[in-house]
């Protein structure tokens, strides 16, 4: 294994050496002043200045003071402690790269437990390590099969793969003596509710060996405690040096839509009404997430959008659903409103409709909607809301170019697509409730028979089903019907990825813990599970 140096300092104009020295001075500058400008304008010297802040010593922090080289690459197995169980040695799969970390997928597990590690951590071991010390490899919490399976599962998964070699494992760098932290100090972390951003933060507080960690321009809602030893905390310039995306600090960032322009012949406008005025504030990966993924719900036919789309890489997830199955895809990293309109731009384009976002407010003349309605067809749209990525994770974080310019598929791709049915989806957005003038009054009960219409329709189609067969789209069409009250939390089986046989064997207690539902919906829908299963649907 590789070791590194702890007795070098870091001087950041040796890093810029290292990071621009073999190209001529003008190409130099040229290089550094794009990073900084895919860094959203933001540079730390600047930001420093401007807040009269010093940063963190990297002698604060237990991280190499050269940061490690990352030479592995996707689909490559190691050992790996289970983050949920950690007397537990597991096989794990690199299923993502980036700067000097791993997105690691723990084999016979699923893909909502994919967790994080740098390539320098002691939690991370070549094949064979565990055999070496005397232990043994165990199936990794929640096993999808059955426990006696293991010894064979095992063999079949280690059979013909590639084994990560002990060459490019490195040593983990020690912990400092003690807690040098002190209040106010900035410094580079990640951010544990979204593990694949690290943002610039703030020492909030000290406590013995713990320390608050605060991101900038975000109001306490993603702060955490830490040992001022975690891997999690990096010096400032950590990002600059090892290629890893740095996000911005949190502002207020919003996309605001325009609501009067045409929206051309494949999204449906009644639906685009029913949006929000704008999208954010929220990180600008999260906006960009939030309003393609609106287009493609306001879409005739979601395949037609999906399709000028290409996977990107670091970016938010979107889904649509067509040819009876659920379909996500990676969006590009941003970390500027500039790209963000940029790629909206380029999509409306290929939409062939008016460009429909701006960074400033449109005088809207859209109808408005009742205060139940608007919070509903809101409820996709609110800051910070994630989606859990489906099979194509790993084709999607292999590494590519991250041009913005190839994540927008030629409009000559969806050739025919016009014709599309997309059978059993419904639309997540509800329709639009008008006031309570006259005129309008007969409009809104006309709407709601039509409805009710569409409802019988599709209940009727269900009903004749096997349950077990059902998309994720049918289970949240079931959760809407079996009772109103529950349609607000129909868009929680689509982030859970619950289809119908996944739908068959949830429980109430399962309910709760994993996807946050309180006690009274819990129970209605264990009621109206139950009595699915017994035919009475």
């Amino acid at each position: 294994m590789q070791k590194s140096d702890p007795r070098k300092v870091i001087d950041w104009n040796d890093v810029r050496k290292h990071k621009y020295g073999h190209l001529s001075e003008s190409a130099s500058q040229y290089q550094e002043a794009t990073d900084i400008l895919e860094l959203g304008h933001f540079t730390w010297d600047k930001y420093l200045k401007e807040t009269c802040s010093v940063p963190a010593p990297v002698h604060c922090f237990k991280q190499s003071y050269t940061p490690p080289s990352n030479e592995f690459k996707i689909s490559m197995k190691l050992e790996a402690q289970d983050p949920r169980n950690t007397t537990s040695t597991c096989i794990a799969t690199v299923v993502g790269l980036t700067g000097a970390r791993l997105r690691l997928r723990l084999d016979g597990s699923d893909n909502k437990n994919d967790f994080w590690r740098l390539v320098d951590s002691a939690e991370i071991q070549p094949i064979g390590n565990c055999e070496k010390n005397g232990g043994m490899l165990q199936p990794p919490l929640g096993f999808r099969l059955n426990a006696s399976s293991w010894p064979m599962f095992l063999l079949k998964t280690l059979n013909g793969a590639e084994m990560a070699p002990i060459r490019i494992f490195h040593k983990e760098p020690p912990s400092p003596s003690h807690n040098f932290f002190k209040m106010g100090m900035k410094l580079e972390a990640v951010d544990r509710k979204n593990p694949h951003f690290i943002c610039p933060a703030t020492i909030g507080e000290v406590r013995g060996s713990e320390v608050l960690v605060t991101f900038d321009g975000w109001r306490g809602a993603f702060d955490y405690w830490c040992r001022f030893d975690s891997r999690d905390i990096f010096p400032v310039g950590w990002c600059s040096l090892t290629g890893d995306n740095l996000q911005p600090p949190g502002t207020k960032v919003c996309i605001y839509l325009n609501k009067n322009g045409s929206p051309g012949p494949h999204l449906d406008k009644k639906k685009v009404q029913l949006l929000p005025d704008h999208f954010g504030p929220a990180r600008a990966s999260v906006v960009l997430q939030q309003a393609v993924q609106a287009c493609i719900d306001c879409a005739y036919h979601q395949k037609t959008v999906f399709s000028f789309l290409k996977q990107g890489h670091g970016g938010e997830v979107i889904s649509a659903v067509f040819d009876r199955e659920q379909h996500t895809l990676n969006l590009p990293a941003v970390n500027s409103i500039t790209y963000v309109l940029r790629f909206l731009e380029k999509l409306c384009h290929n939409l062939r409709s008016d460009n429909l976002f701006g960074n400033q407010p449109f005088t809207q003349t859209h109808l408005p909607l009742t205060t139940t309605e608007y919070s509903h067809s809101h409820d996709r749209y609110l800051p910070g809301e994630s989606f859990v990525l489906g099979n194509s994770l790993t084709r999607s974080l292999e590494p590519h170019s991250d041009s913005m310019d190839s994540t927008l598929n030629p409009t000559n791709l969806v050739s025919g697509s016009q014709n599309l049915r997309t059978h059993g989806y419904r639309p997540l957005l509800p329709s639009c409730g008008l006031p309570l003038s006259t005129a309008s009054a007969v409009r809104r009960l006309c709407s709601r028979g039509s409805d009710r219409y569409l409802e019988s329709r599709d209940t009727s189609r269900l009903s004749g089903r096997d349950p077990s067969s059902w998309t994720v789209e049918d289970v949240m069409q079931f959760v809407r019907e079996a009772d109103p009250q529950l349609g607000p939390h129909a868009d929680l089986f689509r982030k859970h990825e619950i289809d119908g046989k996944a739908l068959l064997l949830l429980r109430s207690d399962m309910m709760m813990k994993y996807m946050g539902l309180k006690l009274g919906p819990a129970l209605k829908l264990s009621f109206h599970i139950d009595r699915l299963k017994q035919g009475k649907f």
